[in-house]
C-alpha cells in the first residue's frame, strides 16, 4: 500500500498480513478525500481502529494539521508506529493504543473517521454517543454496503453515503449549527460519488 497523493505521494504504508484488520481500498480513499479537500487543510484528524494508520497518514499527506490514531491492536499500533517514523511524522502525530469507545471522547477533533471491524456493528453506535456534543465534528463511518447505519445518532445526522461495492462510506454532521460546506453536504442522501466503478 502506498499513500496516494499529497505530501508523501508514493510513500510506501506498511500493513499487517494475516490479522483482522481490513485496509481501505485505494479508491475509497481518493474518493473520501475528494470530498475532504476543501476541510483537510489544518485539520485535527482521528483515525480510529486505525489498523495501519493509512488513512490518517493520507490525511497529514493532504495537509491535516495533526492526525491523532486510535487501536487496540498492539501489533497494528507497532505498525503505525513504525510507518510514521518511516515519514519522520513524529511531532505531527499521536498514536492513543486501547478501545476507540475509551479515548474518542477526549479528543477535540475536526473529522472523526470510524473503521471498526464489520463485524462489531455496535462500535459504530458507541462511537457516537462518547462524541455527543462534539457538535462541530464531522464523522465519516465506513462500514459493509450491507450494513445500513442509522440516519442518526443522537446530534449526528447522515447528509452523504458514498457506496463502492462491498464498503461505503456515510458522512454524519450534528444537526444543530452544522460547520459542514457545500462540498460534503451538496449531494442528496444516498448519492453515489462520481468515481468510475463506484457502484450502488
Amino acid at each position: 500500500m502506498r499513500v496516494i497523493a499529497g505530501e508523501f505521494r508514493s510513500r510506501p504504508i506498511k500493513t499487517l498480513e494475516g490479522l483482522a484488520t481490513r485496509p481501505t481500498p485505494d479508491r475509497l480513499r481518493e474518493a473520501l478525500f475528494n470530498v475532504l479537500q476543501t476541510r483537510i487543510e489544518g485539520a485535527v484528524f482521528v483515525d480510529a481502529h486505525a489498523g495501519s494508520g493509512a488513512i490518517g497518514i493520507e490525511a497529514i499527506s493532504r495537509g491535516a494539521r495533526q492526525a491523532i490514531f486510535i487501536e487496540r491492536s498492539k501489533e497494528a499500533a507497532d505498525i503505525i508506529h513504525e510507518n510514521l517514523r518511516s515519514l519522520r511524522l513524529g511531532t505531527r502525530t499521536r498514536v492513543i493504543r486501547g478501545a476507540a469507545g475509551s479515548h474518542l471522547g477526549a479528543q477535540t477533533a475536526d473529522i472523526v473517521f470510524l473503521d471498526p471491524p464489520y463485524e462489531l456493528v455496535k462500535e459504530y453506535e458507541n462511537s457516537f454517543r462518547v462524541l455527543a456534543g462534539k457538535t462541530n465534528t464531522l464523522v465519516i463511518a465506513q462500514h459493509a454496503t450491507r450494513e445500513k447505519l442509522a440516519e442518526s445518532y443522537g446530534d449526528f445526522r447522515r447528509t452523504r453515503v458514498i457506496r463502492q461495492g462491498e464498503n461505503s462510506l456515510s458522512f454524519y454532521s450534528a444537526l444543530p449549527g452544522s460547520t459542514l460546506d457545500d462540498s460534503v453536504g451538496a449531494e442528496p442522501q444516498d448519492a453515489v460519488a462520481p468515481t468510475d466503478g463506484i457502484s450502488e
